[in-house]
């Protein structure tokens, strides 16, 4: 079978995958939501849901530091991989040896295209189509009304461009995201944040793992501003993490 991925890329595939590599940590996370556990052998060392199955499976490194060799000795019959979180001559280097396919998630409706293209793959489309009807059902867009200012960075403090993921699970939840006008991953001073007047500032969980002390600190220096923290996982694990967790309630 031939199957586009999300970078147009052509893939061949000769029979269902039975030894599967993901190597980004919300697909090993969907992976194991479609019933294919048994199919993956090996995972990054950030693959924490469910139950860390690192520990189980072969770690084959980072998303972006991947053990090239261990990958090869496992010899998959599919690779799962991801435009931004991973590297390219590494990735490159990888599909002369095994089919790779890649997901390029930049908005809601791109991660449900990710998850039924992924299932048709793996023969999983049935449990794929339970998994987007659930995303839409829980996932309801919400009419945009908040200004926010979303930081997932400190020393420089960095924030998101409209062109994210994250931006479009902002406004997707009811938020408005201040810098959208900027693009991918921007520095910005808390003065800049101020200037933008925003309704509210979210500190996210990953992955710079804002605490308390960094939101009182924020606070301070915003003082008409509400700060809170945000579970960085919801607004950027794209595929079925959103059914785990609960959003920030607006």
């Amino acid at each position: 079978m031939i199957y586009n991925d999300q970078l147009g890329n052509q893939i061949e595939i000769n029979s269902k995958p039975s030894r599967i590599v993901s190597v980004v940590p919300s697909i090993t996370e969907l992976l194991f939501d479609l019933g294919l556990s048994d199919k993956v052998i090996g995972c990054t060392k950030f693959c924490v849901h469910p139950n860390k199955p690192y520990l189980t499976k072969s770690m084959i490194g980072g998303t972006k530091d991947l053990k090239l060799k261990k990958i090869l000795q496992l010899k998959p019959d599919l690779i799962l991989g991801n435009k931004e979180e991973n590297v390219k001559d590494q990735i490159e280097f990888l599909s002369e040896f095994a089919p790779i396919w890649m997901s390029d998630v930049k908005t809601f409706e791109d991660s449900l295209s990710m998850i039924e293209q992924i299932g048709h793959i793996t023969s999983s489309i049935k449990q794929a189509s339970e998994i987007i009807n659930q995303l839409n059902s829980t996932l309801k867009p919400i009419r945009p009304s908040i200004k926010v200012v979303y930081l997932i960075w400190k020393d420089p403090y960095m924030t998101i461009g409209g062109d994210t993921y994250i931006s479009n699970m902002l406004n997707r939840c009811g938020y408005i995201n201040v810098f959208a006008n900027q693009n991918r991953y921007p520095s910005i001073t808390l003065q800049e944040i101020s200037d933008a007047d925003p309704d509210m500032v979210l500190l996210s969980s990953e992955p710079y793992p804002f605490k308390n002390e960094h939101l009182k600190a924020i606070k301070s220096a915003l003082k008409n501003t509400e700060v809170r923290l945000a579970d960085g996982e919801f607004f950027s694990w794209y595929g079925s993490r959103q059914l785990h967790v609960k959003p920030i309630k607006s």
